[in-house]
């Protein structure tokens, strides 16, 4: 697939996913170029929808449970149930898969009541809506501030020294949310670039109070930055999504190879019917083809795999509490 991006483009892109909220500054002088190069470059790649840097949410640190959907429908029906999940907060890469008759989401419940409500009141009882599986996810193999721009990104390893951050010290113990924190998150997951003022107006905090809750969420695993990407930056326009069968005793050895390959952008264990789940980006159906019969064909403990194209997105990240 041909890409309309040239290498300075994918170097920046590179340069956010080592550090999402480096100033243009460092960012120009790591790559040679100038901070106004950097800020006009980013400017014009987040204003198409090429890039976009979101604050994202570890449900895990709070309690939460993430949730991978199934949804079948009516041929009719799918976009309008599709387009309704996209418009709740909790929803992220909400897509229409298999002819266009399957959704598939992620979402975020925060307790066992909202569970029931979703997964046992409000989908099985939606005019159309033919049948539901529900995978929740028991653990990240890859994903979330592991971005797979890190696996194809073409920084060379001065570059990337010089862009990587301090590490954060890390606290133990679960986080807790108030409503300051959630508007804080919710503003990040718009703009993970914003400014400290920008993010004040927001919560209603000082800048000063907003940097030091910043990164105490991040110290408690709670906040981590990512990169909302359209993958033709890299020209890998097909996204498919995967469902394995692994024997359980190898589910940990092949799901950390798994999240290894470099079209793996994520991979978890869950629950249902099958327990390993992927997303995979590559360039063409031949592409996917030679990824099947090859790099996935070598894992030993894998009996079965389904593969569910995306025809449609209907909606990307998103991270709103």
């Amino acid at each position: 697939m041909e890409s309309d991006y040239d290498d300075l483009d994918r170097q920046l892109v590179h340069a956010l996913q080592i550090d999402p909220r480096s100033p243009f500054s460092a960012i120009a002088e790591a790559l040679g170029v100038s901070d106004r190069t950097v800020a006009r470059r980013y400017a014009r790649l987040r204003s198409t929808g090429a890039v976009r840097v979101i604050g994202g949410v570890n449900e895990a640190a709070f309690g939460a449970v993430q949730w991978f959907l199934r949804i079948r429908c009516a041929p009719a029906a799918a976009g309008a149930v599709a387009e309704a999940l996209a418009r709740r907060p909790d929803t992220a890469w909400v897509s229409l898969t298999s002819g266009g008759t399957e959704i598939t989401c992620t979402v975020r419940l925060e307790s066992a009541a909202d569970s029931e409500a979703l997964l046992l009141a409000k989908l099985p009882r939606t005019p159309r809506v033919e049948g539901v599986t529900a995978h929740s996810v028991l653990h990240a193999f890859y994903g979330g501030s592991d971005s797979v721009v890190a696996k194809i990104g073409i920084l060379d390893d001065a570059a990337i020294t010089r862009l990587r951050p301090r590490p954060l010290p890390l606290r133990p113990g679960p986080g807790t949310l108030d409503d300051g924190d959630r508007k804080l998150l919710a503003a990040l997951a718009d703009d993970g670039r914003a400014g400290f003022e920008q993010l004040a107006a927001a919560t209603g905090w000082s800048p000063t109070t907003v940097r030091r809750r910043m990164a105490e969420l991040r110290e408690r695993d709670v906040l981590y930055f990512d990169l909302d990407l359209d993958w033709r930056l890299y020209g890998k326009g097909i996204r498919t999504l995967l469902w394995l069968s692994v024997a359980p005793a190898a589910l940990a050895e092949t799901g950390a190879a798994l999240a290894a390959h470099p079209e793996v952008a994520y991979a978890a264990a869950t629950t249902g019917p099958t327990n390993l789940y992927a997303t995979v980006v590559c360039a063409s159906h031949q592409e996917l083809y030679r990824y099947l019969t090859t790099s996935v064909a070598a894992l030993p403990a894998v009996a079965h795999v389904e593969t569910a194209p995306v025809i449609k997105t209907v909606k990307q990240a998103a991270n709103r509490l």
